[in-house]
């Protein structure tokens, strides 16, 4: 019988100009989307309309908890990236899936783009959370 991969399965990685973020563990959630359209026309003499689909590339976002005062190192470099203060800074995200069978894959989501970035302290005793929304133009698919 096949069992489900849990959370505590997947590793997720943010990489800022070839360097690892370690100081990202407290990753509480990662989600990504493979972005398509779905087309459709209709013509005369057709009982239906044709479809047709469209690839338009990788959105995510993933939130995580602070830990340290080092996660602002990462989002002054995905600013500086936005600003074009350090030309040819590439972001790339990593997610490790291991799977209890012992298949792993591992998806690499290159040179991403990331929306705003808030700082969120819900109340007294919430942990204090930062969410990092992305999109990049694909990603890459590697099984062992």
């Amino acid at each position: 019988m096949a069992q489900r991969i849990k959370g505590q399965e997947v590793v997720v990685v943010m990489v800022v100009a070839g360097q690892p973020q370690v100081e990202l563990t407290a990753i509480k959630s990662f989600e990504m989307k493979y972005e398509l359209e779905i087309k459709k026309e209709g013509y005369l003499g057709e009982t239906s309309d044709r479809r047709d689909s469209l690839f338009n590339g990788i959105t995510g976002s993933m939130e995580v908890h602070l830990e340290t005062k080092a996660i602002f190192t990462t989002i002054a470099a995905i600013v500086d990236k936005a600003r074009r203060r350090t030309p040819g800074t590439i972001i790339n995200i990593k997610a490790t899936l291991n799977f209890p069978n012992g298949d792993r894959v591992r998806v690499i989501i290159p040179n991403c783009e990331f929306g705003e970035i808030p700082i969120n302290f819900g109340s007294r005793t919430d942990y204090g959370t930062t969410t990092f929304s992305f999109e990049a133009q694909d990603a890459q698919t590697i099984s062992s």
